[in-house]
């Protein structure tokens, strides 16, 4: 079943989610195998050209996993030919394909996930919609994804993985890129169908009036604007000057010429804390002198009593 314009042209996971994918394979007894849940998006390339006579860049079909089930063993929704049983799969909201773990194999798919990923993708009411696409465009669950440890015994724990996409037309795994997605730049392409669903909140623009209520909480955001005066002029009294924003000029091309300057407050801070510190050290002896005067006066009290 395959209903695509456009081929699939990589395969996106998140980092925690494909972390707790191998935490979970890793941790388990035996193979097994599970069921992966996403979407699949049409993106456009965020690089435009300049020349206008240029054609217009072609979107690409975004595969991306946002949840995995897996089961305790093997042979969890289909059966030892590879048929798949569409009343063992537990749910089948935004099923996208299926993923098999492996222990010492080559990290190539066998016979038989061919068979269940032909299987898979050729069960009916399975496909989902794309998105920013034709309704009538839909993608059947043909993912399959594999893992695997090496042949060889390793001193550290590795775990192998790639991803292949199945085409029904001619029945052949193609493989797959796959892109561990994070936050930054690199990754904007992820996030250009981006769209809110939740409302913004209300914001009262009304205009405040003169009234007592109004007035007592203008004193109280005085208030709270003299203790936050107080409070900065506390941290620039033990800065020794240094400003909160001179600590912006620290970073760039000027950030040598205040470099003496942070150097000379750490200094003086360390002097302070020297300071503090001989103080806490004759307070603590004085202490410790003026309880040893409560013990012998306490002992020359309990001697003249037992005397009487």
């Amino acid at each position: 079943m395959d209903n695509l314009p456009l081929p699939l042209h990589k395969l996106a996971v998140p980092g925690p989610t494909l972390a707790s994918m191998i935490q979970r394979l890793s941790s388990s007894a035996a193979d097994v195998d599970g069921l992966l849940f996403g979407h699949v998006t049409y993106i456009a390339p965020s690089t435009l050209p300049d020349d206008s006579a240029h054609s217009s860049p072609v979107s690409q079909l975004l595969a991306t996993i946002s949840g995995f089930l897996c089961f305790p063993s093997l042979l969890s929704f289909y059966d030892s030919l590879g048929r798949v049983d569409p009343s063992r799969l537990s749910s089948t909201t935004h099923l996208i394909g299926w993923f098999s773990s492996r222990r010492k194999t080559p990290l190539r798919p066998s016979i038989r996930e061919f068979c269940v990923t032909r299987s898979l993708s050729s069960t009916p009411n399975l496909p989902l919609p794309i998105h920013n696409s034709d309704p009538e465009s839909l993608f059947a669950p043909s993912i399959f994804l594999l893992f695997t440890t090496p042949l060889q015994d390793q001193f550290i724990q590795t775990n192998q993985y790639r991803a292949f996409h199945f085409q029904s037309s001619r029945p052949c795994f193609n493989p797959l890129s796959i892109d561990v997605v994070n936050i930054g730049p690199a990754f904007r392409g992820h996030y250009g169908s981006f769209s809110p669903t939740s409302a913004l909140p209300f914001l009262s623009c009304e205009l405040r009036s003169l009234t007592p209520m109004n007035e007592d909480r203008n004193e109280e955001t005085l208030i709270g604007m003299k203790q936050t005066e107080k409070d900065q002029s506390l941290l620039d009294t033990c800065a020794e000057g240094m400003q909160v924003g001179r600590l912006s000029r620290l970073i760039g091309p000027e950030a040598t010429n205040y470099t003496s300057g942070l150097e000379d407050l750490y200094e003086k801070m360390l002097l302070k804390t020297e300071s503090l510190a001989r103080l806490v050290e004759a307070s603590s002896a004085k202490v410790l002198e003026q309880e040893n005067h409560d013990r012998k006066l306490r002992y020359k009290v309990a001697r003249s009593v037992g005397v009487e």
